[in-house]
């Protein structure tokens, strides 16, 4: 939702603190709240005015008509407006239809002035700018303003002036308040521009010889500005329409929504209901609950919520749960009915999203059983044949009654089975593989020459790339009746290769001679090429960082489609709309603030630029182009015959809803000649009319499908356009949202425009309204598809269409990672890894989340045990593993290993590149002695050699006994890391065979020479073969196979890497020039006739 309304509190504050203007605004700051919690004393002292002001109290709640419904208490002191309170603070009250709970109250000082002086001042959005209205009298008897007040339309970028706002607004005003009450709308006005508001009212605003008091205040902030506001704005709450409460759940989804690129809205209306819902896209969730509250269950729906966006299965997962969760907290008499709906997915992988809520259902299976819940699934879409199968199978192995359907079933058919209004088909249809759509089956695998491209009905098709009318004289430039042909050339903004290679399949099934998609542009990235397919052959499209060289070397490109984020969306549409040679944008991104896009459609006006979105899946013309990822993957532009086009144009909103308007529209008659989805927002750049228009205008299209909604008044148009007889051809027109008129509370849809201001604003009074102008409305959505059967029909009867000869469309190969995805090949991977999984929601160390290491408190020895043995060691065995990290990070400078690292530093190299060549010198002279220490003493003592015969052995052969012997110290001189660990391990190992071993083989040596004693490096390599082997972890093949594949060195390596790295630091904290070792401690032997 975009438009969102905010407190009182929160709206003056805004207003306080930021408007500016010479008007002298009094009583700023002086708003205290009061909830059920609010100590009076914290309060008082917090504001201190409560003790000396006449206060007035009200409900802050978003209830209108407070005075009239005897909320507001006036001109009382603390002590009465405490004891008014307490026959209203927690009471329940109804509104209307709506009843409610009164919780939240504002306190504030009691103004006394006169009636005259009571003003009304309303700014709010429309299309072309904004609207500012003011009356000469408010206050609570201030009536119909829209008739009254006087009204003044400010357009886009345009400034308020105060001769402006004196001459059109300020009429009926005495003259010593002109000054005042300009100065302050002008300020009023800037302040609603600069926070992004969409709607400010003021009744009354009240201007005496002190200056001008704000008394009650409405407002809502456009939500989609959070990242230009955020400093200003801070952490707003919107609270939520009086009667409804504001659930933890509901916060929970918002926050996941708010960390998603996906959508995820969730809207309790009913938490004991029956009639639970979890709708894939925004228009489907509101037919979906149209659809229910149409077959007598508005009573029943406890919640309205959809997801949307390709959200990730944990992201399904954690939706799922959520409303699991609350539908089986109470039982319910009759049981309970989950409908697990949508329309066909544009680009979401339906098999990932249900595998979350399959997830889910596992979890809550008994919940569930419990509950008698029944489930019902109908979807479409990529991937969509195995997202039913596992749904299917969940109900097999759970119990749980589920009925799977796919695209052969009417959308929302299942309400009807969940409702127990039409029976339960016993074996649904199966649908086809998505393979066999994209394979030839053919015995001959030649592509036919060329698709069908033109209906029999339509006798020519247009070859110009854009058909754009003569502009007149002083007027902008008309904009093109014609948008895409089989010619249209297009550039991609955005690194979005998934939805190129779509449309360069698309083309090509269309038989198009050359791609649609002629080059990308993406900031983040020098020019390159990136590679695609053509059918079977690579080619490679140019990626340009900069616009201006794209549209430079590609004058033919007449359309940009703009998949940038919403925060980039804005400026890099205004920098296209710079090229003249651009007839047509199309916007993807959703969450546009509304002031920039009115801005984009102002701009784009004046030059004569078709707009498609914001937050729109974009368009589709069969047999020519279509936008982005516009009608699904390949299975499902050949099932609606999307390769070709047929005689009926469409238009909607919803980008999930236009993909399912192509299925019934490809079931019911030749199919689609073209459809567009404008988006959701409350303005989108191109509006219903404008796409009507066009489609009266094209002699191919025959008849006109519309999908309206509720919120704004653009459907009215097109009423107009039938009774002026602008439009001629047959308009199959409904209104999604007709459920919002039986709602007890208001209930923002998916769509940010989906919400209803007035009366007129409703689905019931637009399809209504759509009946008496002319067109065809049926009576739900149940029957849109008869109705559009029934007008194509008559078409046909009357032989105003004739429908064309089916020619197979041309094969297109399937990419190997949805055929993969699809189960329908493997290959044997290039990695494999048992350790580490990154490819979930959770890191997971050989099997353990990260969440759970941390919480279990591992420690570094824990983590080396799972990512290292695939183990959860013992405790001591952590501790062991860091003491040994420890007592190895550094043996000073003057070792190999920190001496290269140190030149290295010196020599101005980076820490990568000195790190490396101190750790090219560990070997077995130096550090490298841990695991040929463990591998000699092992072999000795499981060959059952007496030390002494162990060290003579090693004598007769030559060799030395590795982990024996230090420069420096000695049995007189011991070595202190060895004497810490040989005390811990004797404490806490279970068996210490092996290192007894080494230590009388150490009295030997030592006997001999002092100094060969079991140094660190022995130490470590024969207690770590004694860990091994008895912690209880490994059989002794394991533990001798980690021996022998040099885990023990890896220790050094891990631990010395600390050193090495301190050492990089240290030089270049002291910044050490570059060395060169001295003359003095080299000696230079020469060979003697060199010498001479």
């Amino acid at each position: 939702m975009s438009a969102k309304a905010i407190s009182e509190q929160t709206g003056k504050e805004f207003l306080y603190k930021y408007i500016c203007t010479t008007a002298a605004v009094q009583n700023r700051f002086c708003c205290a709240t009061v909830t059920a919690d609010t100590v009076w004393d914290r309060l008082i002292q917090d504001h201190p005015w409560l003790l000396t002001e006449r206060l007035v109290v009200k409900p802050d709640q978003l209830i209108k008509r407070r005075g009239k419904l005897g909320l507001v208490a006036v001109d009382l002191n603390l002590e009465g407006v405490q004891e008014w309170l307490k026959s209203h603070l927690m009471t329940e009250i109804t509104v209307g239809k709506v009843k409610g709970i009164l919780k939240n109250f504002l306190i504030e000082p009691f103004v006394p002035h006169y009636q005259e002086e009571e003003f009304y001042v309303c700014i709010y959005a429309s299309r072309e700018g904004s609207q500012v209205l003011f009356h000469h009298e408010g206050g609570v008897d201030v009536g119909d303003v829209d008739t009254r007040a006087q009204k003044l339309s400010v357009r886009i970028d345009d400034k308020l002036t105060e001769e402006t706002v004196t001459q059109q607004l300020l009429k009926n005003v005495t003259d010593e308040k002109k000054e005042v009450l300009a100065n302050f709308i002008i300020g009023l006005f800037n302040l609603y521009e600069d926070l992004y508001f969409t709607y400010l009212e003021i009744n009354p605003l009240v201007v005496t010889k002190d200056g001008v008091y704000i008394l009650d205040m409405a407002a809502k902030i456009d939500s989609a500005a959070d990242y230009i506001c955020k400093p200003r704005w801070g952490d707003v709450e919107f609270p939520p329409p009086f009667g409804r409460e504001a659930y933890p759940e509901e916060a929970y989804i918002a926050d996941l929504d708010a960390k998603s690129g996906a959508s995820l809205k969730l809207t309790l209306l009913n938490p004991k209901g029956r009639i639970w819902t979890m709708v894939a896209g925004g228009g489907a969730s509101v037919v979906y609950s149209d659809t229910i509250c149409d077959l007598g269950g508005v009573d029943e729906l406890a919640n309205y919520g959809e997801y949307s966006g390709a959200p990730s299965e944990q992201q399904t997962y954690d939706y799922a749960k959520t409303i699991l969760s609350l539908m089986t907290r109470e039982k319910h008499p009759d049981g309970k009915v989950l409908i697990i709906g949508g329309s066909i997915a544009n680009f979401t992988n339906v098999a990932a999203t249900f595998k979350g809520i399959v997830r889910a259902i596992k979890d809550y299976q008994g919940p569930l059983k419990e509950n008698e819940v029944t489930i019902f699934v109908r979807r479409g879409g990529p991937n969509y044949q195995e997202g039913l199968r596992v749904m299917e199978e969940v109900g097999k192995t759970t119990g749980i009654p589920i009925h799977v359907f796919g695209t052969e079933t009417h959308m929302t058919a299942i309400v009807g089975m969940a409702l127990g209004h039409r029976p339960i088909p016993n074996l649904p249809p199966a649908a086809a593989h998505t393979a066999n759509f994209l394979l030839n089956t053919s015995a001959n695998a030649t592509t036919p020459a060329r698709t069908r491209n033109t209906s029999f009905s339509e006798h020519k098709l247009t070859n110009s790339v854009t058909d754009v009318m003569t502009p007149t004289a002083g007027f902008p430039p008309a904009k093109a009746t014609t948008l895409f042909s089989r010619q249209t050339k297009a550039i991609v903004w955005g690194m979005q290769t998934r939805a190129v290679q779509g449309m360069l399949d698309f083309d090509y099934v269309c038989s198009r001679d050359e791609p649609s998609v002629v080059a990308m542009v993406y900031p983040f990235t020098g020019d390159h090429k990136q590679k695609f397919y053509w059918g079977h052959k690579e080619i490679l499209l140019p990626v340009y960082k900069n616009m201006a060289d794209a549209m430079k070397k590609h004058p033919d490109v007449d359309v940009l489609i703009n998949f940038a984020s919403l925060r980039s969306a804005f400026d890099s549409t205004m920098e296209t709309l710079l090229y003249p040679q651009i007839h047509t944008i199309a916007i993807i991104a959703e969450g546009i603030p509304e002031a920039l896009t009115r801005k984009l459609i102002k701009s784009a006006d004046e030059k004569g630029v078709t707009i498609i979105g914001p937050a729109t899946v974009g368009g589709i013309k069969p047999g020519c182009f279509k936008i982005g990822n516009t009608g699904g993957m390949l299975d499902n532009i050949l099932a609606s015959k999307l390769y070709r086009p047929g005689s009926v144009a469409y238009v909607s909103r919803s980008g999930g809803m236009s993909n399912e308007l192509n299925n019934i529209i490809s079931h019911t008659t030749d199919g689609v000649y073209e459809g567009v989805a404008i988006g959701g927002d409350r303005f989108p750049g191109s509006t219903f009319m404008d796409h009507v228009l066009r489609y009266q205008d094209t002699p191919g299209v025959k008849m006109i499908v519309i999908l309206g909604e509720i919120g704004g008044t653009e459907e009215y148009n097109i009423c107009q356009g039938i009774v002026d007889g602008r439009i001629t051809k047959p308009v199959v027109c409904w209104c999604i949202g007709t459920c919002a008129t039986m709602f007890s509370s208001e209930v923002q849809f998916g769509h940010a425009g989906a919400c209803a201001n007035q009366a007129s604003e409703t689905a019931v009074a637009k399809n209504q309204a759509l009946q008496e102008a002319g067109a065809f409305v049926p009576n739900g959505f149940d029957e849109l598809g008869d109705v559009i059967k029934f007008v194509y029909d008559d078409l046909v009867a009357n032989g105003i269409i004739v429908p064309a000869q089916e020619v197979p469309p041309p094969t297109v190969p399937m990419d190997y990672s949805w055929a993969r995805e699809l189960g329908l090949i493997r290959k044997p991977a290039s990695f494999m890894t048992s350790i580490c999984d990154e490819r979930g929601q959770e890191l997971i160390y050989a099997g353990m989340p990260i969440t759970e290491v941390f919480k279990e408190e591992m420690g570094l020895g824990g983590v080396l045990g799972l990512l290292w043995f695939q183990r959860r060691l013992p405790r001591y065995a952590c501790q062991f593993i860091e003491m040994c990290l420890m007592v190895t990070a550094d043996h000073g400078p003057a070792v190999s290993g920190a001496h290269n690292t140190i030149v290295c530093a010196r020599a101005g190299k980076d820490l990568v590149s000195s790190l490396t060549s101190g750790l090219l010198t560990i070997g077995d002279r130096f550090g490298g002695a841990l695991d040929a220490a463990a591998k000699q003493f092992s072999k000795a003592f499981d060959s059952g050699l007496l030390p002494m015969e162990f060290v003579n052995k090693m004598k007769k052969d030559g060799m030395l006994i590795m982990g024996i012997g230090h420069r420096v110290k000695s049995i007189n001189n011991p070595d202190m890391r060895v004497q810490i660990l040989k005390d811990f391990v004797k404490q806490h190992f279970p068996s210490t065979q092996l290192l007894d071993y080494a230590l009388d083989v150490e009295k030997i040596t030592t006997s001999k020479k002092p100094n060969l004693i079991l140094n660190v490096d022995g130490f470590i390599g024969v207690a770590f073969v004694d860990l091994l082997r008895t912690c209880g972890g490994f059989t002794r093949d394991e533990a001798d196979e980690f021996i022998e594949i040099g885990t023990l060195n890896g220790i050094f390596v891990l631990g010395r890497s600390i050193g090495f790295i301190g050492h990089y630091l240290d030089q270049k904290r002291l910044k050490q020039g570059l060395y060169r070792h001295p003359w003095d401690d080299i000696s230079y032997v020469l060979p003697e006739h060199m010498s001479m």
